[in-house]
């Protein structure tokens, strides 16, 4: 073997030895912080942004979720009647699932304040009763932020009601943009969805099975 031949096969070795080290500090690390993380509780989740994902992303939850046998209550704040995949697929489970499509379609839509105010104050009614219930493990109130955005809903009820009222261990998910700052304030975890590049700016329509 040649010296640059040795040479490379002891670096070789050199490397997955320092590789292997910081791997064992890091999940000693790891465990370290895992180990201080005993809370368990339900949360209160908001998905908020620009960007495209934030209703899939809760989706995903509900999925994961039912996989795990929760029962599951989703409240459409604005989709109403639309066919959706994620719809079509819930209904077949519909001894865990209930969905609750309670919108007519955005305000630009439905032009009909008075209406989109009292459609979201029956959807709201709904969600609380959904949250109160001690069977239900997760409620999505899909949209919601839309809702409150427009003054539809008043937020301090909104918060309240989280704050005061939502069972310990049950979760909640609101989704859609322009979170309130009061939401984001009293969320165990919010993510914000930010836009780099979307098919729409390009002329390009709502895709079955990506938008919808």
């Amino acid at each position: 073997m040649s010296e640059d031949s040795e040479a490379q096969a002891g670096g070789g070795v050199d490397a997955n030895a320092r590789h292997s080290e910081k791997m064992r500090k890091k999940k000693a690390a790891r465990d370290k912080i895992l180990a201080g993380k005993t809370i368990e509780k339900g949360l209160i989740i908001v998905h908020t942004g620009k960007g495209k994902g934030k209703s899939t992303a809760a989706f995903g939850m509900v999925f994961r979720a039912l996989g795990h046998g929760f029962r599951i209550v989703v409240i459409q704040f604005v989709k109403g009647s639309w066919e959706t995949g994620e719809r079509t697929i819930l209904e077949q489970y519909s001894d865990l699932v209930t969905i609750k499509a309670m919108g007519e379609g955005f305000t630009w839509e439905t032009q009909d304040r008075e209406r989109d105010i009292e459609l979201a104050e029956a959807a709201w009614a709904e969600a609380k009763t959904a949250i109160l219930d001690e069977d239900v493990k997760m409620v999505l109130l899909d949209e919601i932020n839309i809702a409150l955005r427009y003054g539809y809903l008043d937020i301090e009820d909104v918060v309240g009601f989280l704050q005061n009222q939502k069972p310990e261990d049950t979760h909640v998910i609101l989704t859609g943009r322009n979170a309130k700052d009061e939401l984001i304030e009293i969320a165990d975890l919010v993510t914000d969805m930010t836009q780099v590049k979307h098919p729409f700016r390009s002329g390009v329509k709502a895709q079955v099975g990506i938008e919808y």
